[in-house]
């Protein structure tokens, strides 16, 4: 089912609320939607009428990077070597969570809003699952981690970088990197 496109007026709402919203989470207040309004010069209704719930919104906020993502997976799944393959996934992941403080909120719902976002969540699982089962058929990736360990290994790094005493994003950045390091080298097999 397609749905008509918005009117003028409605995809510049739209928008505002996008960016009031995109701009919440990057300042780290929790979104309200009666607060979006307020910002986006809207009214209330407006903004229920596109966005029923918070997390519609925050999820539609996180959609670009979900796709990136989506997109960097595809990318290592097309490259030769199962190890670097994975660990370019992952250190595009890690980047990418902590350059947008939309995914991990999303990455950690345990329901999504949007049937877009399920969509996106489900097909990033997938490619995951792909690129460590290359990794594990190559004898390159321990075969005891599986994919349901992945997961909250990488939420870990990306909150230990976050609470990380770093004096910016590229000190934030750096330290994601160096903990993701360390947990592929306890990942990563070497024949004997």
């Amino acid at each position: 089912m397609t749905t008509a496109p918005l009117r003028k007026d409605a995809a510049r709402n739209w928008q505002r609320i996008v960016e009031v919203g995109r701009r919440l989470v990057d300042e780290g207040t929790p979104i309200q939607l009666n607060d979006v309004a307020r910002a986006a010069s809207v009214g209330v209704a407006t903004v229920y009428r596109h966005f029923p719930t918070p997390e519609a919104l925050l999820e539609t906020v996180a959609t670009p990077g979900l796709e990136a993502l989506v997109a960097d997976a595809e990318r290592a799944l097309s490259g030769g070597d199962p190890w670097t393959s994975l660990c370019d996934f992952l250190f595009a992941a890690i980047d990418a969570q902590i350059a947008d403080a939309s995914l991990s909120p999303v990455f950690a719902a345990a329901v999504n809003a949007l049937p877009h976002t399920t969509e996106l969540k489900q097909r990033l699982s997938t490619l995951f699952g792909q690129l460590l089962d290359r990794a594990h058929a190559a004898g390159v990736a321990d075969p005891n981690v599986s994919q349901a360990d992945m997961v909250p290994l990488m939420c870990g790094v990306a909150f230990a970088a976050t609470v990380h005493p770093a004096t910016d994003a590229e000190d934030r950045a750096a330290a994601a990197r160096r903990y993701l390091t360390v947990l592929l080298e306890g990942l990563h097999t070497r024949a004997p």
